[in-house]
């Protein structure tokens, strides 16, 4: 039966667990918090320390921000679907969350696109770099970014909010735009170009910039001198294995919605569809922190600070 005004979407993924859910949502939700924390922790630093307030790092805080923004789109409804006995979620709040995760991945792949171009001009360009990346043509990126991310999905999330729906279970553990237009009852043409058209620019919008900046970056790593090449490597790996590593995420999720993969054990098709919300919020602020020298260094100080003060106090 048509239903064009659908309330509500049950999630058929979940399983019972008994009492175990109680592990499971301590578990996940000290992952949230521990998430929240470092990467609340990195973005207070670098708006508070006025060395850091450089392109490079305005790049990273605003990385930060999208792994607050697409983790808190998916916890908390997470952690209230664990304890639940009925996996239910609202439409409006589906549609809701359904935009949060999809304009996360974007932003993500537009941040660490503008992130290699920005690698690219300090170490292809070091004596121009500051004329080339002042800190408003940052900004003017960064809100770019993320201002094409939203308008973008917006279109796609109202072209699903207006389908009528003859179903309402969802195959997955959270709210997703293919597998929710799939219950759709009428023709969904238009979505799937509309769909098509997006994933393409979603990818190759990014990787565009990301291709030629390592390219260009590669060719002065071998004709460059060994200082050169330490220094690219240093800076590079933090930002290439966060760019490897999402993509990686992404790849597991497009396998799991779009395939069948009812031969794989239900743990490991979890694991996979998670792992891009899982992982990456938790592996950027803890990965550059240690990458990046002046970000080591400034927590060092402050460190040093609190127990120097503490010492002081019990004196």
């Amino acid at each position: 039966m048509v239903n064009s005004t659908l309330h509500y979407f049950i999630f058929s993924t979940y399983m019972y667990v008994g009492s175990l859910k109680y592990l499971y949502f301590l578990l996940t939700a000290m992952l949230y918090m521990l998430i929240v924390f470092v990467n609340i922790f990195l973005i207070v630093l670098i708006c508070m320390n006025r060395s850091l307030h450089e392109p490079m790092y305005i790049f990273l805080c605003s990385l930060f921000v999208n792994e607050l923004y697409g983790s808190t789109g998916l916890f908390p409804l997470l952690l209230v679907q664990i304890l639940s006995d009925v996996h239910t979620v609202s439409a409006p709040l589906c549609f809701l969350q359904i935009f949060c995760l999809y304009t996360y991945a974007q932003v993500e792949f537009c941040n660490l696109a503008v992130m290699s171009y920005d690698r690219y001009l300090a170490i292809c360009c070091p004596l121009q770099y500051n004329t080339l990346m002042t800190f408003n043509r940052a900004v003017t990126l960064i809100a770019g970014m993320w201002i094409y991310s939203y308008v973008k999905f917006l279109i796609t999330l109202f072209l699903t909010i207006t389908l009528p729906f003859c179903g309402n279970i969802i195959n997955s553990l959270y709210c997703h735009n293919y597998l929710v237009v799939k219950l759709a009852c009428s023709d969904i043409q238009v979505n799937n170009i509309y769909g098509i058209f997006g994933s393409v620019l979603t990818v190759l919008v990014p990787l565009l910039p990301i291709l030629f900046s390592y390219t260009k970056i590669l060719q002065v790593c071998f004709s460059g001198s060994q200082q050169t090449r330490r220094k690219a490597i240093s800076t590079c790996t933090p930002h290439l294995a966060s760019l490897i590593n999402f993509s990686f995420g992404c790849m597991f999720e497009i396998l799991q919605s779009r395939f069948n993969m009812a031969s794989v054990p239900s743990i490991v098709r979890i694991i996979l569809s998670l792992y891009f919300l899982l992982i990456q919020p938790l592996l950027n602020p803890v990965m550059y922190s240690m990458q990046l020298s002046r970000i080591r260094n400034t927590c060092k100080h402050l460190l040093s600070f609190k127990i120097k003060a503490g010492c002081k106090c019990q004196s």
